[in-house]
């Protein structure tokens, strides 16, 4: 796995009238800090990538549906450095992906309906001056298809 990446399998607890995830607490061992909530959703076979932070961390869980995130060491020094992490999240495997600074990372929804993403960064989103750096999804700088893949 990528150097700094954590993975926390969510618990659903259901009862009749419901179901209730914790997604992110602040006694987790990976809890840095908080700077915001926000939803995105994402159409079935849509890629929405590549983007990376220089500052914030994202804690990212998939509450609808299901999405394949892939993730890509971009940090110069680290000992996992160009190494490439696939996780298949949401309602039949649910995950919190903290993904910390200078990772690439992206997802593709794989389910037949549009998928759900929450995600509690560190950091509050900067409108003048956004801390994101964006590459091509289907560009040559990370060796990564996107395709599906029938094995």
């Amino acid at each position: 796995m990528i150097n700094g990446v954590k993975i926390k399998k969510l618990k659903v607890i259901p009862d009749e009238r419901g179901r209730l995830m914790e997604m992110l607490r602040t006694d987790d061992d990976f809890f840095e800090k908080f700077g915001q909530v926000y939803m995105t959703s994402t159409y079935p076979g849509v890629v929405k990538a590549w983007h990376k932070h220089e500052k914030q961390a994202d804690n990212m869980a998939c509450v609808a549906g299901m999405v394949k995130a892939v993730l890509y060491d971009a940090r110069k020094g680290s000992s996992t450095f160009r190494e490439i992490n696939e996780f298949y999240m949401g309602i039949h495997n649910p995950l919190l992906l903290h993904i910390p600074a200078g990772i690439y990372h992206g997802w593709m929804c794989v389910s037949a309906d549009e998928a759900i993403v929450v995600n509690a960064p560190t950091e509050t989103y900067n409108y003048e001056r956004p801390d994101e750096q964006r590459l091509d999804a289907h560009g040559s700088e990370i060796p990564y298809d996107w395709r599906r893949k029938d094995r």
